[in-house]
């Protein structure tokens, strides 16, 4: 005898809305929320339908929301220009947090477009690929914070990106003192270029150690006028 089961659809996850008057409420009173509460709010509000992008520098917001919600997507873009030692940490990080991980992977290119079109490079290689992921998505997540460049210094902890997509910056207000000190009382994986001088970690062509007193994004395309890659711009 052959037994048989019939699977039965689990009920379908109604994502919340909020006008941008009621974002703003929200986004003032999470000035003094804790991380947590702010990832809780946000797995609670969108569910599958929330992602979260990671640089793979540290583990920081990842452990965080890994302890709200362990099946979080986790998205990493693999443009190909990556140091070894992020691709390492990303493999670590993987390990270490069983991570529901989607790796988005750039395809290979004729010629180098950090040579050919460096000031075009970012948005054919991040942008897109982040566009390809949030396709389908209501919300994402990122580990940007004020204090890492000016700027950054106005970025909201919740917002609406111009995707019209819920955007969560959970630990905006985050000092680097902070994140420190998060890093060492929760034993979070980081990736080992932050112990030489690479304060943010980038593409390795567009990436270099920072002076101190410098601030965190000064090492990114030094001696050029560009700040961003774009992924918080657009």
């Amino acid at each position: 005898m052959v037994e048989s089961s019939i699977a039965i659809p689990s009920p379908r996850f109604v994502v919340a809305e909020f006008s941008d008057d009621e974002l703003a409420e929200i986004n003032k009173e999470f000035e003094s929320a804790p991380a947590s509460k702010i990832v809780r709010w946000a797995v609670d509000s969108f569910g599958p339908h929330l992602a979260l992008a990671a640089s793979m520098a540290d583990a920081l917001l990842i452990d965080i929301a890994t302890k709200v919600d362990p099946a979080i997507e986790v998205v990493f873009i693999d443009t190909g220009y990556h140091f070894p030692e992020t691709i390492e940490t990303v493999e670590r990080i993987r390990r270490h947090y069983g991570l529901n991980l989607r790796i988005m992977t750039v395809a290979p290119h004729d010629e180098e477009l950090w040579v050919k079109d460096p000031e075009n490079c970012c948005s054919a290689v991040k942008v897109g690929q982040l566009d390809r992921a949030l396709n389908g998505k209501a919300a994402w997540m990122s580990g940007l914070r004020r204090d890492e460049a000016a700027t950054r210094a106005n970025a909201p902890i919740v917002g609406r990106d111009p995707r019209g997509l819920i955007k969560v910056n959970p630990i905006a207000n985050w000092t680097q003192l902070d994140c420190d000190g998060y890093l060492a009382d929760n034993n979070v994986p980081h990736n080992p270029l932050l112990d030489q001088g690479y304060a943010s970690i980038g593409c390795w062509p567009c990436t270099s150690p920072v002076a101190e007193g410098e601030d965190a994004r000064s090492g990114r395309w030094a001696g050029s006028a560009k700040t961003e890659c774009g992924l918080h711009l657009a």
